[in-house]
């Protein structure tokens, strides 16, 4: 027998974010309760502003009868001489019997005391009120509130409950609050509870008091209302996800609302009015033609006829924000990029000031410009002495704006905000966009910097942050990064490859060495080669292969692998890798840090001599890039397999032997020049 089920949780209006980030360990909480008494069923959770609402069209009226066997001591182990012994007794007492109502079975081999327990279901009247409890509890929302004279916790007060199994209303208490059949609807509407006779009747009874109760419902609406404003005015919004998730949780009764506001503060950067707009007002930002426009979106959770009013009001409490980020804007434009007072911001204990980082990092700097300066003079049009010159100075202006009114307000805006003052400033265009690009990327898959000399500033600040923090043994452990370090490698190997960067990990870490205290530096390698493996899109196996060569410089390594990857992606590659394996097995038993010489003198059948000359022929061409060169190594694939039908590399004489294995490890050395191939499985 089964009923539908309702649980409704009102509360007072929960804050949006907290709850966004554990709505899927809510629903899960859930779920693991009614598996564990044995009441597992489909069911919806479903969330508003005032409420946490659990839907269950099929729910059980009882659990299922079961039973539990319980496995005890041996026979010989509870029993001796005809009396119990305290391991007897003890099964027992586990099980809540006599002795004498144990039984005994046969379990590997040995008759051990048995007791099988059975176990009758429980009516779900009787369980709810105990999973509703244990469900709340699970809800980790981080900071909690008290309120009245509870001491008990939740993220807001709970002000009613509603607990119905089909037209039961179940007697279950919840801080306090004991459930009955009322629910409360949109306060515009009705700001006194309202009866609902039955479970079925709940979701009309919300929508006639302009709840709307589904997420996904309200997102629609909000959606469809954007698009019917945008064709309406020729707009475009920008439709931010995570804005409009917040957005979700926080209206019952969805409006879109097109508001304005006056064009003079379209003065500020474009970046700092949505900031103002979406941190403080939880407006969408409005284009026109690409650019700008001073309109914005507001979602309103009002219920009238006449919106005007909320539009007015959304406007008034805008301008003041705007008003002060003007004011912030050309104070901070008076007073220009300055770094004084960085040199009293600790950045971390045993690294210093901010004002040290920057030295660091100019130094930093310096020396990756003079590797990759032949490559920025290409790009930029600009002499050496020139790139040097703005480098030194992109760095020491790069974290001013972190003195400034504007990143204070809105420390998301930090480097950008630098990148604006720099260029009101008249400096140099390289400048302006390599301070706004400073930490580019921000993230898996974010934009990159746009230029090399962009680049080399990214990368002098994240080396000094991953070495520096080394140093001082803030060092990643298991999954906590707290510094982003991770990230970090991420981003070098990003723009490493993406301009084909020279980067050799153990060059780059000893050029820097005289900067930081002594540390361990094997560490460090170990760190930045685990991020490599992680980063790159491909067969681990081939990563590992290609990492096993002993090759230590990024870009090469990721050109190796995506090379090496391609071949092996091949659907015919499976089959011809025997061969190779065959050769990479027999290297075992040669050492391959000797020199290895081959003898032509030696070779006793004609099938050497051809293989040796093409092996040559082939290491001594000039390849266009790694997969060119791989392919033609592969290809000795049929005279290796003829190699191996026509000759007995284990030969009885011990110097025709051992120059037939040399030859075949000279092969697998070449390829491990590349990658290890025996670390490639398929």
């Amino acid at each position: 027998m089964t009923q539908s089920l309702l649980i409704e949780i009102g509360v007072e209006e929960l804050p949006a974010i907290p709850l966004l980030k554990i709505v899927k360990n809510i629903e899960k909480s859930w779920k693991d309760i009614l598996e564990e008494y044995r009441l597992d069923a489909p069911f919806e959770f479903i969330y508003t502003p005032r409420r946490l609402v659990i839907k269950q069209n099929i729910m059980p009226l009882k659990q299922e009868d079961s039973s539990i066997e319980l496995f005890g001591p041996p026979m010989m182990a509870a029993k001796r001489n005809g009396e119990i012994t305290q391991a007897g007794e003890g099964f027992a007492r586990k099980c809540g019997v006599d002795f004498s109502e144990l039984g005994s079975i046969e379990k590997n081999g040995k008759e051990v005391l048995y007791y099988k327990q059975e176990q009758r279901g429980i009516a779900t009247s009787q369980l709810l009120e105990a999973m509703i409890q244990k469900w709340v509890t699970s809800m980790s929302f981080g900071k909690m509130m008290r309120w009245g004279s509870r001491t008990d916790e939740f993220i807001r007060p709970i002000r009613w409950l509603q607990v119905r199994l089909g037209s039961e209303i179940i007697d279950a208490e919840l801080f306090g609050v004991k459930s009955n059949n009322k629910t409360f609807v949109h306060r515009m509407v009705n700001f006194d509870a309202v009866e609902v006779p039955t479970i079925e009747e709940y979701e009309t009874i919300l929508a006639n008091g302009k709840v709307t109760l589904y997420p996904q419902a309200r997102e629609v609406t909000i959606l469809a209302e954007f698009e019917a404003l945008e064709k309406e005015h020729n707009i475009t919004i920008e439709k931010d996800q995570s804005l409009l998730d917040e957005i979700v949780a926080i209206t019952e009764n969805p409006k879109a609302l097109l508001g304005r506001f006056d064009e003079l503060f379209l003065e500020l950067p474009p970046e700092a009015i949505i900031a103002s707009m979406k941190e403080h007002q939880r407006y969408f930002p409005v284009f026109e033609n690409g650019i700008l426009s001073n309109k914005f979106v507001v979602v309103s959770n009002a219920v009238t006829d006449d919106y005007s009013k909320v539009i007015a009001g959304n406007e008034r409490v805008l301008k003041p924000r705007l008003s002060d980020g003007l004011f912030f804007y050309h104070n901070d434009l008076k007073r220009g990029l300055v770094t004084n007072g960085l040199e009293k911001i600790t950045f971390m204990d045993g690294l210093g000031t901010l004002a040290d980082k920057i030295a660091r990092e100019k130094n930093i700097a310096g020396k990756l410009l003079s590797l990759y300066i032949e490559q920025v003079e290409i790009e930029t049009g600009k002499t050496a002495t020139e790139l040097i010159d703005l480098m030194d100075e992109t760095v020491a202006l790069a974290k001013a704006d972190l003195t400034s009114e504007m990143v204070y307000e809105f420390t998301e805006l930090q480097g950008l905000m630098g990148s604006y003052y720099a260029e009101a400033l008249g400096k140099d265009a390289l400048v302006a966009t390599a301070i706004k690009e400073q930490y580019f990327p921000l993230g898996e898959g974010a934009e990159l910097p746009s230029s090399i000399f962009s680049a080399i500033v990214a990368m002098s600040i994240k080396l000094d942050t991953l070495v520096g923090l080394f140093s001082v043994g803030k060092i990643p452990t298991g999954s906590k990064d707290p510094f982003a370090l991770r990230r970090a490698v991420n981003g070098i190997v990003r723009m490493v490859t993406a301009y084909d960067l020279a980067f050799n990990i153990d060059e780059i870490i000893i050029l820097l060495d005289e900067l930081y205290a002594d540390y361990d530096r094997e560490k460090l390698v170990e760190f930045i080669i685990e991020r490599i493996n992680k980063s790159l899109d491909a067969n681990p196996s081939v990563i590992s292969a290609v990492l096993n060569s002993g090759e230590k410089d990024v870009n090469e390594i990721a050109k190796k692998v995506k090379a090496l990857n391609s071949i092996v992606s091949h659907e015919s590659f499976k089959e011809q890798f025997s061969t190779f394996k065959r050769v990479a097995n027999i290297s075992k038993e040669v050492n391959l840090e000797q020199e290895l010489v081959v003898d032509t003198a030696l070779f006793v059948e004609p099938i050497e001599n051809e293989l040796y000359a093409d092996y040559l022929a082939t290491m001594e061409k000039v390849y266009t890039g790694y997969e060119e060169q791989l392919t033609a190594m592969f290809a000795l694939k049929a005279k290796l397999d003829s190699y191996f039908d026509d000759v007995m590399v284990n030969a009885e004489d011990e110097a025709i032997k051992n120059n037939r294995k040399n030859m075949i490890a000279s092969i697998y050395n070449s390829f491990r020049e590349i990658a290890d191939i025996k670390e490639i499985s398929i």
